[in-house]
This record gives C-alpha cells, sequence and structure tokens, in this order.
C-alpha cells in the first residue's frame, strides 16, 4: 500500500492522537501510524484509573478547540481549586494557591488516561481528511521533497511533514540520529487510588521529603483521590511488594491524616513508572518535528508532562497552519519556528523540575532549612505566587 497525506504522525498516545485532530481540523490531510504491537487504550470502565493527568489551561483550551474537552465523562473530571505544597521536617515550609487567588476558575483538571483517550477515540472516528494505518514503521528518509515512512511489511507513507509523537523511546529521533541528554533519578512513580474519610475539597496536595521522595494526592470525584508517589528505588520496590493496604497506611501517616484514613479503592490496583530527565539536542530534523515525550522528558513533581505535550501540539498546529502559501508543511523555516517557540518553555519546565527534585532529595539540615524558609517566604508575596501559578496554568502572568 502507498499513502500520500500533508502530514504523517507516528505514535498513538494522547499528545499524538491531539496532534492528528489539530492538523486535520486545519483541513490538512493526515496518516496516524498506530504501532501495531502497541497495547490498546484501556477501555472507560466503573473503575477508576491509576494513570491521571493534571491538565492545565493550555490543555484545556487546546482540547476544547478539538472539541474533545466536551466529550469528556465530566462525571470523572475533578477541578482543582487549591494546591497546597509542603516541606518536611518539624519546621516544614507551606505554600498554598487557589483559584479565587489566580482570578481563575480551576488553577487544573484531574482527568483519567482513559477518559482522555477514550474522547480522543471518539473524535477521530469523525475527524475530516484522516486515516489510521496500524503497523510498524521500519525507516524514514527526507529529501527537499518529502519524507517517507516505510513499513516493515512494505506499505508507504509520504508526507510533507512527520511528527514524532512515539514516546520517550523515539523511533522517530533515533531515525534522525538527534543525540540526547539523559539522567536516571533513581526513582518510580508509584500510582494507584485511596478512598478518604474527610472530603478534600478539590484540593491537590504534595509533601517533598528527602528521604522518601515526593508525595503527592490528586482529587478525583466524590471522597477519592489519587496518589502518585515519586519513591526511590529501594523505597519503591517495598511499596510494590507489601499489601495495599499498608501502602494506604503509610500515606495516611506522612500525610498527616489530612484527608483522614485512606483505603485503597475497589478494585485494588497500583502501578510504577521510572523517572528520568531527557533532553534532545533538537526537537526539529529536516521534515521532522519531535512532540510531547519524544521532545521532552520532566520529573511528574509538577505534573506537567502532559502539558508540555499539548502545548508543543498547539504550538506546531498553529504555525503550519499560519505558514506562508509557497511553503510546505515541512519547510525548514517552519519547522525553525516551531524550535524557537518551544524553547523557552520547554527549558524552563525541565530546570524548575529537575531543580526542585535536586533541591528537596538532599538531608542535608542546613539546606532543608533554607528551602522550608523559602516556601514560606513564597507563600508571602502575592506578586511572585502570582507568576508562579500563571506559568503553571499555561497563562501569562
Amino acid at each position: 500500500m502507498h499513502f500520500q497525506s500533508n502530514i504523517c504522525v507516528v505514535g498513538n498516545g494522547a499528545v499524538g492522537k491531539a496532534a492528528a485532530l489539530g492538523f486535520a481540523q486545519a483541513g490538512l490531510s493526515v496518516t496516524l501510524l498506530s504501532p501495531s504491537d502497541s497495547a490498546a487504550a484501556p477501555a472507560q470502565s466503573a473503575g477508576w484509573d491509576v494513570r491521571v493527568y493534571a491538565l492545565n489551561h493550555v490543555a484545556h483550551d487546546l482540547l476544547s478547540s478539538l472539541k474533545v474537552w466536551q466529550a469528556l465523562d465530566a462525571s470523572r473530571v475533578a477541578p482543582v481549586d487549591t494546591m497546597i505544597v509542603k516541606g518536611d521536617g518539624e519546621q516544614a515550609g507551606n505554600l498554598a494557591f487557589d483559584a479565587y487567588g489566580a482570578r481563575t476558575g480551576a488553577l487544573a483538571w484531574i482527568v483519567e488516561d482513559s477518559n482522555l483517550n477514550s474522547a480522543l477515540d471518539a473524535a477521530l472516528k469523525f475527524a475530516p481528511n484522516m486515516r489510521i494505518v496500524s503497523g510498524r514503521a521500519a525507516r524514514l528518509c527526507a529529501d527537499s521533497a518529502g519524507a517517507t515512512v516505510q513499513l516493515d511489511n512494505g506499505d508507504l507513507i509520504e508526507a510533507s511533514l512527520i511528527v514524532g509523537a512515539d514516546g520517550a523511546q523515539s523511533w522517530v529521533r533515533a531515525q534522525c540520529d538527534i543525540g540526547i541528554d539523559y539522567r536516571s533519578y533513581g526513582q518510580r512513580a508509584i500510582v494507584t487510588n485511596f478512598e478518604c474519610d474527610k472530603p478534600h475539597h478539590d484540593t491537590a496536595y504534595q509533601w517533598f521529603t528527602s528521604s522518601e521522595g515526593i508525595v503527592a494526592l490528586l482529587p478525583l470525584p466524590g471522597q477519592r483521590t489519587s496518589l502518585v508517589w515519586s519513591a526511590p528505588e529501594t523505597l519503591a520496590q517495598i511499596l510494590l511488594r507489601e499489601p495495599l493496604m499498608q501502602l494506604a497506611e503509610r500515606v495516611t501517616q506522612l500525610s498527616g491524616h489530612q484527608l483522614g484514613q485512606l483505603r485503597p479503592l475497589q478494585p485494588e490496583l497500583v502501578k510504577a513508572f521510572p523517572l528520568s530527565l531527557l533532553r534532545p539536542h533538537s526537537i526539529v530534523a529536516p521534515r521532522v518535528a519531535l512532540i510531547g515525550d519524544a521532545a521532552h522528558v520532566v520529573h511528574p513533581l509538577a505534573g506537567h508532562g502532559m502539558n508540555l505535550g499539548f502545548a508543543d501540539v498547539a504550538a506546531l498546529v498553529k504555525l503550519v497552519s499560519e505558514r506562508e502559501p509557497h511553503r510546505d508543511c515541512g519547510d525548514e523555516r517552519v519547522l525553525g519556528r516551531y524550535a524557537r517557540a518551544r524553547k523557552e518553555d520547554i527549558f524552563l519546565m525541565q530546570a524548575a523540575t529537575d531543580g526542585l527534585e535536586r533541591l528537596f532529595s538532599t538531608d542535608f539540615e542546613p539546606l532543608r532549612l533554607a528551602r522550608n524558609i523559602g516556601l514560606n517566604l513564597v507563600n508571602k508575596l502575592p506578586v511572585l505566587k502570582r507568576a508562579l501559578i500563571s506559568h503553571a496554568m499555561g497563562k501569562k502572568p
């Protein structure tokens, strides 16, 4: 088979699907290449997905423009009205943000991976100029005339632009010989869901501890909460081996009974994901643009990995759509604009998350005291707080 389109998106995650939708709705023909050996997106069920995202206003606006936000199961989406960050030790620092102070309806929204992908899949079925191809990519070639992705079964996909949305281990990035800077954090994100005795009042909590990592409790609808524990590898192995009820008790104690007694949400499920920092030396190559985890991987302590990916999509679709009439989708100038447009946002988020992880992972007492003082100081400076929360929401301060 021989397929031709303006854009070929490689990858079947939420970011890749959103990119394919964005280009298609902008009037461009799109081929979405979904790996034949990839697991299907989990179907929506009565159980709660342990993989959730804290989507900010950039993600909300993009998904709304694609008519995907309206297709989400709203009963399974929880707004974040307040965010409380706490340090460690006897004189723990405290930093709090709220939607009222930020002059917005919500700071973020907690959305399950399955809910998000189900809405994206439904939208893809009705997208114009859209072709979904299942197969394994084997070779990528690009020249001044265009780009070609050859599949292992001999099929060819021709396009003006190849979009690599195929994750941290990106095949597209490797085909372009784009080098990376990589560092493992020696941590795993332990994720699961709990029932809680006390209402969370749409508040997200995060505790920075030097010895046990970073613990976040994110609100789910009703008296439910989602755990994301960035735990050192040795501790992560212990947490994964012990009964989930024991993990619930650990988090109950560590959180100071903030939400009362926690109990595993049925059916019981816990997952773990290795954490790392990944910086590609470029997010573009001839006729290729990288988005999502293919373009950057950050520590999840700020919950912005998915948001960065959706911001990539918004920028790339906008710049390709607004290109001059004599330039095609994969024109070098257009890709250069995309790289420049995303450079600052990606750098700031990587620097902030990496810096915070380093700062809070040490037991050095003077540094522990300084960081707690810093949290309290920022909490008392309204101008700085507004700037921080505006950046987190993806808005200009």
